[in-house]
């Protein structure tokens, strides 16, 4: 079996009461196909996100997909590749990307027309009901209403990000790759070395580090350079930002650097600044920088 790629669209929420929602699933005539168990390793992936996924009795597959974080159903572009020795690749991806998170469930699937209805119970976040209409067509908005008000999720219970986000502190994540790209800094002369990481709407994360020149202005700031990156790989916000020096355990970035953060987040976006392990010092843009200059004042 080769490579395939594919579209869905996907909503996910919280499970308050799962034998009211078996009973719904019931009614709605869907065909139960069982309970698979399902280990997803999730590895540092600089496009999108990638993940093993190892499920009992059905072998293993490496998803690459792309999605954006929202309480709405969302649209997801993902390539599956069977792997043949998944031990191995596992192995490889965590040398050569660093893996990030394991997300272990117990999924019970249902299957009602092109919809594949998940009942998860995932290991320490409990359960949850994830809606995933397969190359959705022009009866998507149809199907959601109808399911949504069928399993009675409430727009309380909807849930942004994937279970991998939940389980990762979502700071650390980010000081763990700013921490990174910091151990490769480029500063012989002031040797104050400097990483940071901001994550795109898509999950992804970019990081940077600073870089000297002997001719000092002409030196580039660590959040500079991550943010080259976002840029670079077509990606044109960010929802949170992590700042790792060397020297200092909080490290705010320099007044250039808010303004060119401020270009891209919201004033809400979160700034984690300190070191993987420990409790980081958070704010946000608009308190880095209260009364950014935006396009507004270039309209004005």
């Amino acid at each position: 079996m080769g490579r395939s790629e594919a579209v869905n669209t996907e909503l996910k929420a919280v499970d308050p009461d799962r034998e009211a929602t078996l009973s719904a699933v019931a009614a709605l005539g869907a065909t139960d196909q069982g309970v698979l168990r399902q280990r997803d390793t999730y590895f540092a992936a600089r496009h999108g996100r990638l993940k093993l996924r190892e499920q009992d009795g059905a072998g293993a597959e490496l998803v690459a997909y792309s999605r954006r974080d929202s309480v709405q159903a969302t649209e997801s572009e993902y390539l599956l590749v069977p792997a043949i020795d998944p031990v191995g690749l596992s192995q490889a991806l965590a040398r050569s990307l660093g893996t990030t998170v394991v997300v272990t469930k117990r999924r019970r699937l249902f299957l009602w027309d092109n919809v594949r209805i998940h009942l998860d119970d995932v290991d320490d976040l409990g359960q949850f009901v994830e809606i995933e209409i397969v190359e959705p067509d022009a009866r998507a908005r149809t199907q959601l209403a109808t399911l949504r008000e069928a399993l009675a999720i409430s727009d309380a219970s909807l849930v942004a990000v994937g279970y991998a986000d939940l389980l990762l502190d979502g700071a650390q994540t980010l000081l763990r790759a700013a921490d990174s790209a910091m151990r490769n800094a480029y500063a012989p002369y002031s040797s104050f070395k400097v990483g940071a990481a901001v994550r795109a709407p898509s999950g992804a994360i970019y990081s940077g580090a600073n870089v000297e020149n002997v001719a000092f202005p002409q030196g580039a700031c660590a959040e500079a350079a991550a943010l080259g990156a976002l840029i670079t790989a077509g990606e044109t916000a960010i929802t949170a930002v992590a700042v790792v020096a060397e020297k200092v355990e909080h490290c705010p970035p320099c007044g250039g650097c808010r303004q060119r953060l401020a270009e891209f987040g919201a004033p809400a976006t979160p700034v984690h600044l300190g070191r993987p392990g420990s409790e980081p010092q958070t704010t946000t843009l608009a308190a880095l920088l209260p009364g950014a200059f935006s396009r507004e004042e270039l309209d004005a």
